[in-house]
């Protein structure tokens, strides 16, 4: 079966934009134009990806966002941001509260489509590759699991994949281009503050088993995953 993509939109015409792209992909696509409509819609059939505006006549983005991440249901649902809102803070904000990806408007159709299938494409199972462990810290890719000293982590997708890089090379210092290339794809256009961002929200994912203090910044360099 195609993916569905949820593209949440009160301006028709950009709605239908995007929609249009969608189904030229070969994608499913559902239609909302408020919070109240797309809650309705994730509840009843969830979605593999959320195209999320900021600006909604109920209730903003950012704050359905951040119901998404609470709710363990859709806690791993890919999250695009796509909003006029283009200052760095409002990115960060965007990011932090739970979005994987965030395009501004007006926007190139193609690179949207292209972010879109790189978001799907990371949220994809991968089975058959063997579960990671370090320092008590243990990544099950095929079961989408993290675990530390037992206890089960909730770990955002982003975070998933950041965190399975990282633990595939401990002790070896990973500059912000690096991970982008290694996580996000060298073909997807991102910033390399996105990096922080993640590895801020990977730590606060990891601190209830103390494992946050594995992953250090190394200055002027990047990220290292610490063996213990």
């Amino acid at each position: 079966m195609p993916a569905t993509i949820l593209i949440v939109e009160d301006e028709p015409a950009i709605a239908e934009l995007v929609a249009l792209h969608c189904k030229h992909a070969g994608y499913a696509v559902q239609l909302a134009h408020a919070v109240m409509d797309a809650r309705d819609i994730v509840d009843e059939t969830l979605p593999d990806l959320v195209v999320l505006d900021w600006m909604l006549p109920d209730k903003s983005g950012i704050d359905f966002a951040r119901e998404l991440r609470k709710d363990d249901r859709t806690r791993d649902l890919p999250i695009l941001m796509l909003t006029a809102r283009a200052a760095e803070d409002d990115k960060v904000r965007g990011l932090e509260v739970g979005a994987d990806d965030y395009v501004t408007k007006p926007f190139s159709p193609k690179e949207l489509m292209a972010r879109i299938k790189a978001l799907l494409r990371r949220a994809a199972p991968e089975a058959s590759e063997s579960a990671l462990e370090v320092a008590g810290l243990r990544l099950d890719p095929a079961a989408h699991r993290v675990m530390g000293n037992g206890v089960e982590l909730k770990v955002g997708p982003t975070e998933f994949r950041l965190l399975r890089f990282l633990m595939s090379r401990p002790d070896r210092v990973m500059t912000r281009q690096a991970l982008l290339d290694g996580v996000w794809g060298d073909h997807v256009f991102i910033e390399e503050r996105t990096v922080d961002v993640h590895v801020r929200r990977l730590r606060i994912a990891l601190e209830p088993t103390g494992h946050d203090a594995l992953v250090e910044t190394v200055r002027g360099g990047g990220y290292r995953l610490r063996k213990k």
